[in-house]
């Protein structure tokens, strides 16, 4: 008898639908808050609204140099620089919410052939191999539940000064993943510090970039905006 030989298809997995874009025009129409309107003073160095940044250019959206999250993100991200305040430490924001139209610019600058500040953020990655790991055409930033960041050591509440990270913000490597075989033991133990203190308030990092933080409770997973930053 011939052999019957079962052929079994293998329906492909459904890719997760696109995010839908708001309609939201300002920041307050998206129910963005300014983080700084929960901590006046907290520590900033907004790098895409000026031209230190992978582009170096201000970045298309950046219209002020601020941090906007939505409101469970910002009260979250206020209650870890009140926990770390009172250990004589602060953190410090690189970027939070990001327009669609700056991922958009993201995504056209990998596709350009100037490769003018490669020497430093990404000296060892081929500009066009960034697309996927590190810049994506849709970014977590735009739902406005993502903040990049630092930890800075204090003295006294005051003369504060960043941690050695191993690695300075945006750049694209392999030593810049969080448990990163390059990094020494300190700069380890200071990304684990900053691991913590973001996870005791609902924070997830992405593991190739120390920096980058989510709030795993995303209440708008399938939404992102586009009002500037402003």
């Amino acid at each position: 008898m011939p052999l019957l030989v079962c052929m079994i298809v293998v329906a492909p997995a459904w890719a997760a639908p696109p995010p839908a874009l708001s309609p939201a025009t300002t920041a307050a129409e998206a129910g963005l808050v300014d983080i700084r309107s929960l901590i006046p003073d907290m520590s900033e160095a907004i790098h895409y609204a000026g031209s230190d940044n992978f582009t170096g250019v201000v970045v298309d959206g950046y219209r002020a140099p601020k941090c906007f999250l939505l409101r469970p993100a910002a009260e979250a991200l206020a209650r870890v620089e009140h926990a770390l305040r009172k250990q004589d430490m602060r953190l410090r924001i690189f970027d939070c919410y990001r327009p669609a139209r700056a991922v958009a610019a993201f995504v056209r600058w990998a596709s350009n052939p100037d490769q003018s500040t490669r020497a430093v953020h990404y000296p060892k990655v081929a500009k066009s191999a960034l697309l996927g790991e590190y810049i994506a055409p849709v970014s977590g930033h735009s739902r406005g539940a993502t903040v990049d960041l630092t930890l800075m050591q204090c003295h006294g509440g005051k003369d504060c000064v960043p941690l050695d990270m191993g690695t300075e913000f945006d750049f694209f490597d392999p030593l810049a993943h969080t448990d990163a075989s390059g990094a020494t033991p300190a700069q380890h133990a200071n990304r684990q510090r900053l691991l913590k203190a973001m996870a005791a308030a609902g924070f997830e990092n992405y593991a190739p970039e120390w920096w980058h933080y989510t709030l795993k409770d995303d209440r708008t997973p399938n939404l992102i905006y586009d009002a500037p930053v402003e």
